[in-house]
Formats: structure tokens, sequence, C-alpha cells
């Protein structure tokens, strides 16, 4: 496979709700053993659970790598797509 970033891929692969490999990892919004915001290529991804842990992150390759008890899995949209819908429905 190349080296190359692909945009726009993302994936998430929970093991027995104790790990978590996500793709497509942008940034890193807040971290603790109870919260961690992650931005992905599909906007905002809240994981709640107790004891987390980043085992790995490397934003060369957009990976992370979480381990604990997870409890949730939301995601939302990022205020940067929020904001392309809003001016996109005003100027059709």
């Amino acid at each position: 496979m190349d080296d190359k970033k692909v945009q726009g891929m993302h994936n998430l692969i929970m093991e027995n709700r104790g790990k978590i490999t996500l793709t497509g990892v942008k940034d890193i919004h807040s971290f603790d053993d109870e919260l961690v915001l992650v931005e992905t290529e599909m906007g905002i991804l809240t994981i709640k659970g107790l004891d987390l842990k980043m085992n790995k992150l490397n934003l060369d390759n957009n990976e992370l790598n979480i381990e604990g008890r997870i409890v949730a899995l939301i995601y939302s949209e990022s205020e940067v797509e929020k904001k392309n819908k809003m001016f996109s429905k005003i100027f059709k």
C-alpha cells in the first residue's frame, strides 16, 4: 500500500468494548480517563468510558488506539461542516 494519506477515509474497530482502533484521525481535542474528543475525517467523535488510555497516536498515519471500558461512541459534525451546510442553504 502507498505511504500517501487517503483523505476522507475513516474506520473504527472496537474489540469487546475494551479496545478501539481508529483511522482517519485528524486531531485530538481533549483526552482524559473518562472522555476523548477526536476529530476524524467523518466529524467529531466523542468516546466516553472508564480508565481510558491512549496506547498509540500517530497523526502522520492518522491512527489512534485507545483501551479502557468503552461506554459510548457519539459522532457529531465539526463546526466547519455545520457552517458549510448553513452557507449552502443560504446561497442556493
